[in-house]
């Protein structure tokens, strides 16, 4: 172990990811898995940004949020899927105290990001299905940039609670991480130091991040509910239903998942379930919300077919 004396104590320098398995077999497997997730992952979000800038049919503000949103999910994504692909592929993964810090901060910073914005991608829809002849003005380019510097505001002083506090923290017996990349929730069992306030800090920030995210979300889709109940035409109901189920699919997949490591006491489930809901959503989701968004969204494939049109027959 790698270490610096300081005084009557050993501080760590670096710490040992174990991974998700020592088995070489099942490791070359998750690899070969993980690899085409994330080539998917970053194809896909990148094809969603260019789309959205290269047509003029998806210069809305929703489709603006969702290039953020795709941009949101290539930084999650990136910040702990190629450390994961390298711990596949030696038997020793070590990553520096800095490395930690910053993947730590990145993690919390991308992931909040995406909280805020499928909360304003929430409200958005409900302005659009409640008041669409006022949609533009109340929807207007200011008010879509001040939503936007809300969402990286909370991103970046929630990611400022995880770092912070992990520097509080002192390391000075084991280093090995029970977890496939630096999660804030195994660091603190190694911890030779008081936890008690590194400890709450960071899941009170967590915690009012997903009670407003998700206040926001479900009081925005009741009232939606509700407007789409009043509506007087079936066709009218159905096409309102069509435009929030692909966001509502993308909620429902990753505030489930964040909801369950982050709300859930810690005694109802293991160490090995947490690992596995955190491959979910820091590496399957992001591969799913362009895959979500273009199967579930006609003014998506509409806008494609059209991209595709031009580029084959020009």
């Amino acid at each position: 172990m790698d270490s610096l004396v300081d005084g009557n104590h050993t501080a760590v320098r670096d710490f040992i990811l174990l991974g998700l398995t020592d088995d070489p077999i099942l490791r070359v497997i998750l690899f070969m898995i993980a690899l085409c997730i994330y080539v998917v992952t970053i194809a896909g979000n990148l094809s969603t940004i260019i789309l959205i800038r290269v047509s003029s049919q998806l210069h809305h503000p929703m489709y603006f949020f969702l290039s953020h949103l795709a941009s949101a999910d290539i930084g999650l994504s990136t910040s702990v899927t190629p450390n994961m692909l390298g711990n596949f592929l030696v038997e020793r993964n070590t990553i520096s105290y800095l490395g930690c810090a910053i993947q730590l901060g990145s993690a919390g910073f991308f992931g909040t990001v995406e909280c805020f914005l499928l909360a304003v991608m929430a409200y958005d829809r409900l302005v659009a299905i409640r008041s669409p002849l006022l949609y533009s003005a109340e929807m207007s380019t200011q008010v879509c940039v001040q939503l936007l510097v809300l969402a990286y505001m909370g991103g970046f002083l929630n990611a400022c609670s995880f770092t912070i506090c992990f520097y509080f923290i002192f390391f000075c017996g084991p280093n090995r991480v029970n977890h496939f990349f630096c999660d804030f929730a195994p660091l603190l069992e190694l911890s030779c130091s008081d936890i008690s306030i590194p400890a709450v800090v960071p899941s009170f920030t967590t915690g009012s991040v997903i009670v407003f995210t998700v206040s926001v979300i479900v009081v925005s889709y009741i009232y939606i509910l509700i407007t789409i109940l009043k509506m007087p035409s079936n066709e009218g109901r159905r096409k309102a239903f069509s435009t929030c189920s692909a966001h509502l699919t993308a909620v429902t997949l990753f505030c489930g998942t964040v909801m369950f490591i982050y709300v859930m006491p810690k005694s109802s489930y293991s160490t090995d379930q947490n690992k596995v809901v955190s491959v979910f959503y820091t590496v399957v989701i992001p591969m799913l919300n362009p895959i979500i968004y273009s199967l579930r969204n006609n003014e998506i494939k509409g806008a494609l077919k059209r991209v595709l049109r031009q580029r084959l027959f020009s």
